[in-house]
């Protein structure tokens, strides 16, 4: 049983243990997990889901790695396989005491990027009560594209609410027109579309949270956007026409920015689960965001509900 499913392409990620220096000279690396959609799987599971990844590893060291390292956090490998002819994407990651770091991508012609669509026909969705699509895997080929159509098809017709975040990675499309075509239209197919500010810029022209929100607000799907604002939190806007702000969490000290959008979405996905209002999972969203950016790693910072409880409580903010 799994009661969150998402798809995507694992990295298995050197980061630079040295702040600032650019990747070409780095000489001290750590190596970690990463992959956007994983991150948001491992995060719903701290928090007490069951979850599902869907995604394909080569049969090398770093898919080694990678599926022992998803099963120790707890998130289900049944849908991951290995292949014997492709490798496991991986990346290199700058170490940045402030903005967002450089980062370098070897994925073109990955294991992930042959993940076919015959696959999806076998994930069983009878559990699912929750799914969520990112704008990443789609960018990674033209197979991959198909195979993440055919699963957002599968999830529409039976009826799974689906969160959508356009994590954009312009290099990894063969166009930006394209991308900006294609992920438009991916969203129109989640109810719940979750955009930042400088994604509203490159794929409709607006930073303006509202336009933004209006803009998705006419997909055939979409029921509400919630638009990342930064540290100010995020503006929501619904089909009825309510919106509001609610407000970010001041932060001493960003360390990383890497995986705050991903705890964004995994605190939207489980505050939902548990029967919480939108209000009170834009909250939770923001809530995750800003104790990931105090951290190093991709998702070092999603709590457990205790941790979460604890930082609501030291914030002195309550969900509904």
């Amino acid at each position: 049983m799994s009661e969150v499913i998402t798809i995507g392409e694992p990295l298995t990620t050197f980061a630079s243990s040295e702040p600032d220096v650019p990747l070409s000279k780095v000489e001290k690396w750590h190596k970690i997990m990463g992959g956007a959609e994983l991150n948001v799987a491992i995060g719903v599971q701290r928090l007490g889901h069951s979850t599902q990844y869907i995604s394909r590893v080569g049969e090398d060291p770093f898919g080694e790695y990678v599926i022992n390292t998803i099963k120790e956090h707890g998130v289900g490998t049944k849908y991951i396989s290995m292949d014997p002819n492709y490798f496991t994407g991986h990346q290199l990651k700058q170490l940045v005491t402030k903005g967002d770091p450089d980062t370098f991508n070897f994925r073109k012609n990955s294991a992930a990027s042959h993940l076919s669509s015959e696959v999806i026909d076998n994930v069983d969705l009878s559990d699912v009560k929750f799914a969520h699509m990112s704008g990443i895997f789609p960018a990674i080929s033209d197979t991959a594209e198909a195979s993440f159509r055919k699963l957002y098809k599968r999830l529409n017709d039976s009826n799974i609410p689906t969160t959508f975040d356009p994590n954009l990675r312009p290099t990894l499309w063969k166009s930006k027109e394209y991308m900006i075509k294609t992920i438009n239209e991916l969203a129109g197919y989640a109810n719940i579309v979750l955009p930042g500010v400088e994604e509203g810029k490159i794929l409709m022209g607006s930073d303006d949270p509202e336009s933004i929100a209006d803009f998705y607000l006419k997909g055939k799907n979409t029921n509400t956007v919630m638009v990342k604002i930064g540290p100010a939190g995020a503006f929501v806007k619904n089909s009825d026409g309510e919106s509001y702000t609610v407000k970010g969490f001041k932060v001493d000290k960003v360390i990383d920015t890497v995986g705050a959008g991903d705890g964004f979405a995994l605190g939207v996905i489980t505050a939902l689960l548990e029967g919480k209002s939108i209000k009170s999972a834009a909250l939770r969203g923001n809530a995750i965001g800003a104790l990931q950016v105090q951290t190093l790693g991709d998702n070092d910072g999603y709590p457990d509900q205790k941790g979460l409880k604890t930082f609501y409580a030291k914030e002195g903010v309550s969900e509904e």
